[in-house]
């Protein structure tokens, strides 16, 4: 009954997305995070300007999302703000916080190595390229 709709490129995607989206959310709570959490993480390394809402553009979370994803941050002594001037602070990476992207990153980047063995090796090098235009259709 589903080979109809294996066969339409949204619902191949969307299983895709969530099953690889289960499988790394599984890894990542390994070290207690969650994927935008980690996201963050990757995102704000090495960086002392980057803000709430630079995060949130980036990441395509919403303001009422990200306030209780920092929290969280916060409060597991992974990021701290501070002031950038009078009304932005930075979000920066505590030592904490760095020995966990480093962490997040070593899984991230065996997550991706084994999402990508399961491709075709012809069809590797088209695939970041190939979702890409999917959510950045300009």
């Amino acid at each position: 009954m589903t080979d109809i709709l294996r066969q339409r490129p949204g619902y191949a995607l969307r299983r895709a997305a969530n099953a690889m989206m289960g499988e790394l959310s599984r890894r990542l709570a390994t070290i207690d995070l969650r994927i935008a959490e980690a996201s963050v993480l990757l995102l704000v390394d090495r960086r002392d300007d980057v803000t709430a809402s630079e995060i949130g553009r980036v990441l395509d979370i919403q303001r009422a999302n990200m306030v209780p994803l920092l929290g969280r941050l916060e409060v597991a002594g992974l990021i701290e703000r501070k002031p950038i001037d009078g009304k932005s602070q930075a979000v920066l990476l505590t030592a904490l916080g760095h020995q966990r992207r480093a962490e997040a990153d070593a899984i991230t980047t065996t997550f991706e190595d084994d999402l990508l063995a399961r491709i075709a090796p012809e069809h590797r090098d088209h695939l970041v390229p190939a979702l890409g235009a999917l959510w950045r259709a300009d």
